[in-house]
């Protein structure tokens, strides 16, 4: 189910408002979309990564309880161990490998994805990938299952989500401005900031609704959309965007 968020959207410079409430008299008065980005693990494919075990692995358990209250929206791992020495850190990395490996195993690709994924091919728009796992990960998925994206960034491209700059360069690369792109994916923390900053539409997948938890009503991002199931994307766009190669 399509969940109601506060319908009303703020484009890029000019920023002008925009209620989805209100009755569209025509198809113009629509937002063009040109292009989605996707997020990866939990968004393209089944989760199946324990982060929270990943996390106290990497952190052990009392700095774990420690840095986790002090980011309620979701803790930035690699951020977070960027500073450790190198020692330590290659063995962060090791046990971040392990786990990602791990998930590697039981690679899933998430229900509704390959559907939305004809359904885009179909409108001639573009779709991308921003993902935090590495490399092969990408390939292995792109290999596993036949559907390509592209431009894919991998956790090789610095700076990593958060940071908008993988999703500006996708729009650079596509010739196209942020505001007519939707960045799709199941984090807020990482993939909703990074499609904020970066001045594109979000849309968050919530499938247990997690994040109608307390904790994350006043975080710095919110999403434009919220949808529980990738089936249910599809018309969100055709309802709301005018779809333009």
């Amino acid at each position: 189910m399509l969940l109601p968020l506060s319908r009303t959207f703020l484009f890029s410079h000019p920023r002008t408002i925009f209620s989805s409430t209100t009755t569209m008299a025509a198809a113009s008065s629509k937002p063009h979309l040109k292009g989605i980005v996707f997020d990866m693990d939990g968004t393209l494919t089944v989760p199946v990564i324990d982060f929270q075990a990943m996390y106290r692995a990497v952190l052990g358990h009392d700095e774990y309880v420690a840095v986790k209250s002090k980011n309620p929206s979701g803790i930035d791992i690699l951020h977070h161990i960027e500073s450790w020495i190198p020692d330590k850190q290659k063995k962060a990395y090791q046990v971040i490998a392990d786990f990602e490996k791990q998930g590697l195993d039981h690679l899933q690709i998430m229900p509704g994805a390959a559907e939305l994924c004809s359904f885009l091919d179909s409108r001639n728009i573009r779709r991308g990938l921003i993902t935090r796992n590495v490399k092969d990960a990408v390939d292995l998925f792109h290999q596993r299952f036949g559907v390509k994206f592209s431009p894919a960034l991998s956790r090789e491209y610095r700076p990593y989500k958060p940071d908008p700059a993988p999703l500006l360069h996708i729009c650079s690369t596509w010739e196209i401005q942020p505001n007519e792109v939707m960045m799709i994916g199941d984090s807020l923390k990482d993939d909703v900031a990074c499609g904020k900053r970066a001045g594109a539409f979000t849309c968050l997948l919530d499938e247990t609704g997690r994040y109608d938890a307390p904790e994350y009503a006043n975080v710095e991002h919110q999403p434009d959309y919220k949808v529980s199931s990738l089936v249910e994307v599809q018309s969100l766009l055709e309802r709301d965007f005018e779809l333009t190669s």
